[in-house]
């Protein structure tokens, strides 16, 4: 009875004079994610979603014709409710339906959906934004409450264990998280150094001598020919401090700084700087050494000068990197925060002596660079939006909303050569990197929309030219990401047409730029498995006995093959995931089969438990040359610190702090395993994993190491900023020198001592720097502790100052010596510069 008085209550709201305003009801209803606990069997959560009618709407019983949408990155895998179904309708874009037994929410009315899902939910990272309703002509509205950039704004408050732990009995979460209270308690073993003037990275060689040089503008500058750049860089940076140098053509005069490129140098990126009371003398023998010489006498500059003289220590320095490979990966694929984040990012990698930038350019959730004759990449695949027939762009993803972004969510083509000319400037190689066949999704939905375009205008055949799928193709496959259609079709000879197209391309702009395209990274990672079984032109290449492929299993090798001999024929590397190498987690592709003069690979995946920390050695060993790209201390969308207010997901390890990465010793990667993934002690790694891990046979083929960050939970510029710095600076410092602690089997005192050091030279001078550029940097959150009747504050980086607010964070003041003003109940954070930590309480 009860459902029929709803049905018939529904119809008279339906077609009554009053009709649902949707709009009306996403304006001011609240939609709220919460999860009730991480501690499901069988590594389930339980999750819900509530939805408080407090507009003046009704939501009509029954199975009317609206839709909710809600982008959730957990697989849910069931829902408690016989009102609603929940299904998911590609990646992590969810699709709530009313059913017939739907009871309606009425206006003042709330109602929970709960559900169960895969893994767990351990930080508000994992709350996508921009939930919307659609009704019946599918027009889209957008719950106002959800459409925050933070999430803990649409989220219930994650305030129990079992609601901010990863899991529980029989193998808990050792890791605990992080309070106030504990932050104090851990702080209290931050030493305090002395003000420090050094250089990060840190030189080979410093030898100080007695005496300064002090600059003023009677000082000129000399360089050699051809140093352009990296004296007018230095002229500007002594400009910014009042010195303004003349030219001078004399090599050698006094009062002078001269840049001199010297053949005895024979090693790229080495160089000499000589800092004497009356002269500078920057010695390298390339452009590169020249400008690493100018960036390490830059960082002797004063944050201020003192009139128009800048006074800096009389020093001799000797200096060579450690690897060749000293790189950065930025994902501007997931999340597009333009082009100028780029290049800050890139300024930044110059100053700290990075020289590889690696861009990873597409996934499933966007293409994000122009390329002519195929406007459709960037047309449809650098576009989301709520269209299901993706005709016009991409599905909404991680948040992304209904609605297409207003601003150009792609590099130009002059967007891109500007940023390859940027970079060359500071020495930094761009490696674009083109992600397939797996994380392809993006170009595939763009290459279907070009298809069904010149279907209409020209021939079937010059429609299928660069088409990237088979409609015929019935392959059932389901990704770490929850996508089914994200793989390219490998035995369609069209596929190949579109790689060599795009690597055409990008060469171009490349040589337009005057920095030729001397890597292409195909990435290669996480292919779903089942791919291309279900592939009618697979299959009849399985059939042929001149292809060579025997089953699906040959597929990923024989697309490798053929792409790095693209490449090759156009004079370039061909570098992947670790993954995409390997025919199984302990087995590289055949090298010899790769015909390319170098194959480079980035070894990521280093769960300690799962035993395939090894594969950096595996592919060293096997003759692949490998970049040191290790997710449990060089992934930096991690979070700071083991706490549900950080940022970022943490599926490699619970958190990674700038100390985890300045510890991280690429020489022995086996002497990183401290922890488990759930935080239990490593004592023996060989035990743990029951494997005998191998040795590296071939150290040259190690070629460096790189820093990773995915965006997947990065909407914004700042956020951006954030999570790389300071975390780069300690990276680069690792990339750069070898410290003598690194020999040792445990962190001692020379250790303790160089960390200091470091610290010493990060708070006082380079992150007053990065503020005064504007950069954004993290800064960690103030440990508290109530004594008496008043409060204390200390931090995990020394010499930072703090501020306290009463009224909610509305306003801002400076703690003073005067203590007793400090209230447990007050809101607290650190400060350096114009940079401020999130806030805390002792309430927490």
């Amino acid at each position: 009875m009860k459902k029929i008085l709803m049905m018939v209550l529904g119809w008279c709201i339906l077609h009554s004079a009053y009709a649902f305003d949707h709009q009306a009801f996403a304006e001011k209803a609240q939609v709220t994610f919460g999860v009730s606990s991480n501690f499901l069997p069988e590594g389930k959560f339980k999750a819900y979603l509530d939805i408080n009618n407090t507009s003046s709407e009704s939501l009509p019983p029954g199975d009317t014709q609206w839709r909710i949408y809600l982008h959730f990155v957990r697989r849910v895998t069931a829902i408690d409710s016989n009102e609603f179904t929940l299904e998911r309708v590609q990646g992590d874009l969810y699709r709530l339906t009313p059913t017939e037994d739907f009871e309606g929410i009425f206006s003042g009315e709330s109602k929970r959906i709960t559900f169960e899902a895969l893994g767990y939910i351990s930080s508000y990272s994992y709350f996508m934004p921009n939930a919307f309703i659609v009704d019946g002509e599918g027009k889209s509205y957008i719950f106002a409450s959800t459409a925050k950039e933070d999430p803990k704004e649409f989220s219930a408050a994650l305030s129990r264990p079992e609601q901010y732990l990863r899991f529980d009995q029989p193998n808990p979460d050792l890791y605990p998280v992080a309070t106030p209270q504990s932050r104090f308690e851990e702080n209290l073993d931050v030493s305090i150094p002395e003000k420090t003037v050094g250089i990060i990275p840190s030189p080979k060689e410093i030898h100080l001598s007695k005496g300064r040089a002090k600059i003023t503008s009677d000082w000129s500058l000399y360089q050699s020919g051809g140093l352009n750049f990296s004296a007018s860089y230095l002229k500007r940076e002594l400009s910014n401090l009042g010195v303004t140098l003349a030219d001078t053509k004399k090599s050698k005069p006094e009062h002078s700084i001269a840049l001199l490129i010297d053949k005895s140098f024979t090693q790229p990126e080495h160089y000499e700087l000589n800092i004497k009371s009356n002269q500078v003398i920057i010695r390298a023998g390339d452009k590169a050494g020249i400008y690493y010489g100018v960036q390490s006498f830059i960082k002797l500059l004063p944050l201020s000068a003192e009139g128009n003289l800048v006074s800096v220590p009389a020093v001799r320095i000797f200096d060579e990197p450690r690897y060749p490979w000293r790189g950065m990966h930025y994902d501007v694929a997931r999340n597009f925060h333009g082009k100028q984040t780029i290049l800050s990012l890139v300024e930044q990698m110059g100053r700290y002596k990075l020289n590889k930038l690696h861009l990873h350019l597409t996934d499933d959730e966007g293409w994000r660079l122009e390329i002519p004759d195929l406007p459709e990449l960037t047309d449809v695949g650098a576009n989301r939006c709520f269209d299901l027939s993706e005709t016009n762009c991409l599905l909404t993803q991680l948040g992304s909303g209904p609605k297409p972004a207003q601003q150009k969510q792609y590099l130009s083509r002059q967007d891109y050569i500007d940023i390859v000319r940027y970079a060359s400037d500071r020495n930094i190689e761009v490696i674009p990197e083109i992600d397939m066949p797996g994380h392809a999704r993006a170009a595939i939905v763009s290459m279907k929309a070009r298809y069904r375009k010149l279907l209409e205008t020209s021939s079937e055949e010059e429609a299928k030219r660069y088409l990237l799928s088979d409609p015929q193709d019935k392959s059932q496959y389901l990704t770490v990401q929850s996508y089914t259609d994200n793989s390219i079709n490998v035995c369609m000879e069209s596929t190949y047409h579109f790689v060599e197209k795009v690597m055409y391309e990008i060469q171009r702009m490349h040589r337009d730029a005057g920095e030729p395209l001397r890597t292409f990274h195909m990435g290669g990672d996480e292919v779903g498995r089942g791919s291309w079984e279900g592939s009618p032109i697979c299959q009849a290449l399985f059939t042929d006995s001149d292809s060579g492929i025997l089953g699906a299993d040959d597929l990923k090798p024989y697309f490798v093959k053929r792409v790095a001999k693209l490449a090759s024929d156009r004079g370039m590397a061909i570098a992947g995931w670790e993954d995409g190498l390997m025919y199984d987690k302990n087995t590289p592709f055949l090298r010899k089969n790769l015909e390319n003069h170098s194959v480079i690979a980035n070894a990521w995946d280093n769960i300690w438990e799962l035993g395939v920390s090894d594969r950096a050695y595996l592919l060293a060993n096997a003759g692949y040359e490998v970049v040191l790209s290790s997710a449990t201390h060089l992934y930096f969308d991690h979070p700071y610190e083991s706490s549900p207010d950080e940022l970022g997901y943490n599926w490699a390890t619970r958190y990674t702090d700038v100390e985890k990465v300045f510890s991280f010793r690429p020489d022995d990667l086996y002497a990183n395993a401290s922890r488990t993934f759930s935080g239990a002690k490593i004592d023996n790694l060989e035990k743990l994993t029951n494997k005998l891990h191998v040795g590296l046979e071939r150290p040259e083929n190690i070629l460096g190491i790189q820093g990773q960050l995915w965006t997947e939970t990065l909407r914004t510029p700042n956020s951006v900023e954030t999570m790389i710095f300071p975390r780069l600076i300690a990276l680069a410092e690792r990339a750069w020198r070898k410290a003598e602690w690194e020999k040792s089997a445990a962190e001692g005192e020379a250790y303790q001592e160089d960390w200091t050091r470091f610290l010493s030279i990060l708070v006082n001078y380079e992150l007053p720097k990065l503020d005064q550029s504007g950069v954004q940097f993290y800064v960690p959150p103030p440990g508290l502790k109530v004594k008496g009747e008043s409060v204390q504050l200390n931090s995990a980086l020394p010499n930072v100052n703090y501020d306290f607010s009463v009224n909610s964070g509305n306003t801002w003041k400076p703690v003073s010596e005067n203590r007793t003003a400090l209230k447990p109940d007050a809101l607290y954070r650190s400060r350096i510069g114009g940079q401020v930590s999130r806030a805390v309480t002792l309430s927490q």
